[in-house]
């Protein structure tokens, strides 16, 4: 049990910075007859693919009962909505009028949308090792920005391209279940290619507010000996600056563009199109070691053999339902790291994911792991970083990829069986915290 860490006021944070919470398509919607089919359609109807053997063809019906999840929106107070636009949905006849009326709703509301553009769930029959997808993508956004722009002003490219990559294409454990290891970096080019291709779409559409949301966190060496060293750098260099370099200084770490797949230098200037923002989805550190000789299983992913690394436990912390250990204060190492490593060159910063699973409808742990990254992210803003909104992961309980339904991250329980939704104490928290905030 963490302990409640509540007793004090949440320091206030800079005039106009943006407090919202996220949700995915595939993750939320349901409404799968009413779509394309997608890659996760494909990879759940396999057996043994999720935990529980469940899909998302219903998950929370929000494409049914979005009007209610609005008003919880409003309800909370929060002044941004990040959402997925799901590219099977948009493919299918009435797909754009269904985020129409979404953000319609969101603007009456008075919550802004932040619609993310991909996150994760690609139409059947395309595949991120085919460069053609990445132009593919750029037609897609160029048609949503059409569509929404008169109403969205601010815009996420693609939702952590490291883990689409390492956990569906390299490892097998996500959609498309492919176990490539690193025949698996065209994956990582591609999508890169692919967010700065519709960085430009969405410039020749207007736009005007743009960012990627990334998923980066410290990597810790298991010991100061020289093989774990190495390891962990290894490791903070696939996860963490094969994502963010080619953003954020238009270069690929040294010995990995030689990797990579077609004309790199010129893919290069596509991809650091400039951005308004960058975002960083976090949850934990990562203590690495020297491989160990051995596929094991850490977290509930393979960690194969192969890999000049192996994962390690964080010892003496606590840790949510999924096994992930609470380290606020890693949050704030991020983004200083990131202000030291990158200067002048880092835009300004929104964590675009932040969040924990944890059962229950009285969820102080919730409670407790929110309010110590919220202070741990006023550490880091009172350090110097500029950092511009905080959304946490997420709305609602929802439909957790390979795990399922097993795993709760909602601020909203939501009843699988009657789809009703209850607001959870951390719901009336954080409504409390955005108040204060003013």
């Amino acid at each position: 049990m963490i302990p409640p860490m509540v007793t004090n006021a949440i320091p206030r944070f800079p005039a106009g910075f943006l407090w919202g919470v996220s949700t995915s398509a595939h993750q939320i919607e349901g409404a799968a007859d009413e779509r394309e089919p997608s890659v996760w359609d494909a990879f759940t109807a396999e057996p043994g693919r999720v935990k529980d053997g469940s899909t998302a063809a219903v998950a929370c019906d929000h494409y049914h009962r979005y009007p209610e999840d609005v008003t919880l929106l409003a309800g909370l107070g929060v002044d941004a909505y990040r959402f997925s636009v799901s590219w099977p949905r948009v493919n299918s006849p009435k797909g754009l009028d269904f985020y129409d009326r979404l953000v319609d709703e969101l603007c009456t509301a008075g919550v802004r949308p932040v619609p993310t553009l991909f996150h994760w769930d690609l139409p059947l029959g395309l595949d991120w090792l085919e460069r053609d997808t990445a132009s593919r993508f750029a037609e897609y956004v160029a048609l949503v920005a059409t569509r929404l722009g008169d109403r969205v002003t601010k815009w996420i490219t693609l939702n952590e391209p490291a883990e689409h990559t390492l956990l569906g294409h390299a490892l097998g454990a996500h959609a498309p279940g492919r176990r490539l290891l690193f025949d698996a970096l065209p994956v990582a080019h591609h999508q890169l290619l692919a967010h700065g291709l519709a960085v430009r779409a969405l410039r020749a559409a207007g736009a005007a507010d743009i960012g990627i949301a990334n998923s980066h966190g410290p990597t810790w060496a298991a010991s100061p000996d020289p093989a774990d060293m190495e390891a962990a750098a290894f490791y903070d260099l696939l996860l963490n600056r094969l994502f963010a370099e080619p953003i954020i200084l238009g270069e690929y770490p040294e010995g990995i563009g030689e990797s990579m797949p077609g004309d790199v230098e010129s893919d290069l200037e596509v991809i650091a199109e400039p951005i308004d923002w960058y975002g960083v989805n976090y949850y934990a550190p990562t203590r690495v070691g020297a491989p160990q000789g051995t596929e094991i299983e850490f977290g509930g992913l393979p960690i194969p053999a192969e890999l000049p690394f192996s994962v390690r436990e964080i010892e003496d912390r606590p840790v949510t339902d999924f096994g992930w250990p609470v380290v606020p204060e890693a949050l704030t190492e991020l983004l200083t790291g990131f202000r030291d490593r990158y200067g002048d060159r880092l835009p300004p910063v929104v964590i675009t994911e932040n969040g924990c699973s944890y059962e229950g409808l009285d969820d102080q742990d919730r409670i407790a792991y929110l309010d110590g990254h919220i202070r741990a992210l006023h550490r880091a803003v009172e350090a110097g970083v500029d950092v511009r909104g905080y959304f946490v992961w997420s709305l609602l309980d929802n439909f957790e990829w390979a795990e399922g339904y097993a795993r709760r991250f909602g601020l909203v329980h939501v009843d699988y069986s009657s789809l009703e939704r209850t607001p959870k104490a951390s719901y009336r928290w954080f409504r409390d915290v955005l108040r204060a905030q003013g």
